[in-house]
Formats: structure tokens, sequence, C-alpha cells
């Protein structure tokens, strides 16, 4: 009882209430998009900053990469407590950002990089007009669209080679960011059937870390040539030796093979080789001839410009032109001529003579089985589940009918 009374008899406790001072908020980034043209000057200007803040920034460990700025990256800015240049983020895409942050009379730079989650994913594709147009339908980016196209460039013309009916599986690689995807990425393998018979094409990296793709044999899927040398739409005309010809109203061998395509179509070399002549004639239009090796040599005629310069080296897929319609052309279109030892052949038909693709050695068949065994089994699957929903297409389809 004594020790209760002692306790209720003590001095009561004051509390004294102190307001915290409040914590000043950083000022907003203000954020600018690179656009067409713009340069670094510009960008700060607009942003209210000056020369001086330029050099200043971009002079740091880091500032090199300000240097070279693309359309659609952004550069945001952030000052200090009298209003001078404090910081200022560099973000080139959500995988890379720099930030320059103010240190004395110096900036220091800090980048972040981030890596996306790979995952593969697959389609199939059913071709009734175009390999582009049967992309879309299946839900792919231009980026795996162009990539089939380059993959099996050697032995398929998509301007002339597709059928209605024709069918491809593809396994590749997408990017994944925070749970969305990010971007669809390179091609693991692929299965082509043209016409009833089946072209497959599997990534690989040799021992010596090389990376090409081969079909199911450890033969390479680039060729010596391209089979078309352009991002077509259409095919006006195919080798023939007697046609009448559309201007001159005269019977003059038609030595190649015609793509109509729009005005500005990037045109590539078909194969590696050197530039024999870029020039210009009354007939060709602005032209250009390479020379492959000693025995082969490829034309391009009409060419509305010229990318290249007589005796430069190029290599396949490069791109040497666009399609337009100079000198004697009735329309847009790129005409193709492929001559072997001086003599014009047939466009089509010329890659059947020319030297075998290059094989993996025996050394690198073990690993390459090995390594292709995966996506083999998942182009087989794919394969057997297209067949499967073409069959019930066909059932039902007839069964409506």
């Amino acid at each position: 009882m004594a020790a209760k009374e002692a306790a209720i008899g003590q001095p009561a406790l004051e509390f004294i209430v102190v307001e915290a001072a409040a914590i000043p908020m950083p000022p907003p980034w203000h954020e600018e998009t690179v656009r067409e043209g713009d340069n670094l000057s510009l960008i700060f200007s607009r942003a209210g900053f000056s020369e001086r803040d330029v050099y200043e920034v971009s002079r740091t460990d880091g500032g090199r990469g300000l240097r070279k700025i693309y359309p659609g990256q952004t550069i945001a800015f952030r000052t200090g407590t009298h209003g001078e240049l404090h910081k200022v983020k560099h973000t080139e895409s959500k995988l890379k950002w720099t930030v320059f942050t103010r240190d004395g009379n110096d900036f220091k730079s800090s980048v972040t990089q981030r890596s996306p989650e790979l995952r593969q994913e697959s389609a199939i594709l059913r071709i009734q007009s175009s390999l582009f147009l049967a992309g879309q339908r299946a839900g792919l980016s231009n980026r795996v669209i162009m990539g089939l196209a380059d993959v099996f460039g050697g032995v398929i013309d998509f301007a002339l080679d597709p059928r209605v009916g024709d069918t491809i599986e593809l396994v590749y690689e997408a990017q994944w960011l925070d749970g969305e995807k990010y971007a669809d990425g390179a091609i693991v393998a692929a299965a082509f059937t043209n016409r009833g018979t089946t072209f497959d094409a599997f990534r690989y990296t040799d021992s010596q870390g090389d990376m090409s793709y081969y079909n199911g044999e450890g033969v390479s899927m680039r060729k010596a040539f391209l089979k078309a040398p352009l991002d077509f739409t259409r095919v006006s005309s195919n080798f023939n030796p007697n046609r009448l010809h559309p201007i001159y109203k005269t019977k003059r061998p038609h030595r190649g093979t015609d793509y109509a395509a729009p005005r500005g179509t990037p045109v590539y070399a078909a194969g590696d080789g050197r530039i024999l002549e870029a020039g210009y004639t009354r007939a060709n239009g602005n032209y250009v001839f390479i020379q492959h090796g000693e025995n082969y040599k490829t034309h391009y005629l009409h060419l509305h410009k010229r990318k290249v310069k007589q005796g430069q080296r190029v290599t396949q897929g490069e791109i040497i032109g666009t399609v337009g319609s100079t000198g004697a052309a009735t329309g847009p279109h790129l005409h193709y001529e492929f001559l072997v030892k001086g003599v014009h052949q047939n466009p089509r038909r010329v890659h059947k003579s020319l030297p075998k693709a290059k094989s993996l050695p025996e050394s690198e068949m073990a690993r390459f089985k090995s390594t292709v065994q995966a996506p083999s089994q998942q182009l087989a699957v794919l394969y057997q589940d297209n067949r499967l929903a073409m069959g019930q297409q066909t059932t039902g389809s007839s069964g409506g009918e």
C-alpha cells in the first residue's frame, strides 16, 4: 500500500510536443524528348540552360553518351536551391539511363543498366498472301518477321516461292521487363514448309563463339547469294529471253527478274563483293554492278538512288540503292540480273548451280546436335499442332458447305 501511495504521490510527467521542421521537397524533373535534328545545345536551351552547362555535363566520365542522342530518347533536368543545374538524366531506353549530379564545380555520372528476362515463345504462321501479312496475323513484330526473311533468304524468294497453304513454325526469344513484354529477340529455330518441302533452321553458336543459322544437318543457311535482293512487295515479270520490251516495243531479251516495289524500297547486295560500276545510262537509269569473286556478277537497274561508289567493298544484305524508275522503265521496280562468267543466267534458277553452302566441321557436329535437340522437338510439336488445326478447319468448312 505504501508503494502504491509513493507511485501516486510522484509528480506528473509533462510531454512537450515539438513540431518537426518541414523537409523541403526536391524540385520536379523537367523532361525533354529528343526530336529529329536535335543536338545537345538545342535541348539544354529549350530547358533554360546555357552552353556552359552543356560543356560541364558532357565533359564528365560518361558524358560521351550524351553526344550520341537519338529521337525518342529523353533528357530530364533538375535544378538546385538557387535555380542552378543540379542533375541531368539521359534515358536511352527502359534498360539504360545515366544520371549526372553536380559535385562542386563538376558533375559525376552514375549509369543504371537493367537486364530483361529472356523467355522463349512460339508461333505458327499460315501463308494466305505473303509472309509479312501472315506474321502480322500471328501477332509477330516486324523484327521477327524480317528475321525470318533473313534466316531463309538464301533458300526462299519470298516474292515468288510462297504459296497459299505454306506454313512456318517458329521458336523465338522475347525480352520481358517488370512482368511485361519489352521486345522480341532472336529466332531460335524455325521450319518453313513451301510447296510440300520443309526447310528448317537452328541458331547455333560454335566453339569459337560465332553465331549463325544451320539446317538440321549442320549446313549453313547463309548462302553465297540472296534469292531476292530487296524488300519486295510483288513481282511484275520473270526471266524471259523473248519478251516484248514495254517501252521500245521490240523483242529484247529480258535477262533478269523485275521486282516491282514502291520508290525508295531498299535494295540489297545479293552477295559479298566489290562495286564494279555505279553510274547512269539512258537505258539502265541509275545502276550498280557488283563483282563477286572471279565468276559472278549481279546487276541492279533503274534505281532511284545509288548508295555506293565504284571500287567499294560490300557485304551481303548491305543497302546499295533504292528502287526507282530511272532510265527505260515504265514504273518503280528493280531489274535484277545474274551473270556467270559473263553469261546471263536466270536469277531464279542459277542458285542450283552455285557452290554448296558451308557446313559445320565434324568436330562441331556432336555439340550442334545436342544444342538443337530441344528446339527441334519444339518445332515437331508445333508442326503436329498446326497440321491438327488445319485438319479440323478443313473438316469444319467441309461440313458447313
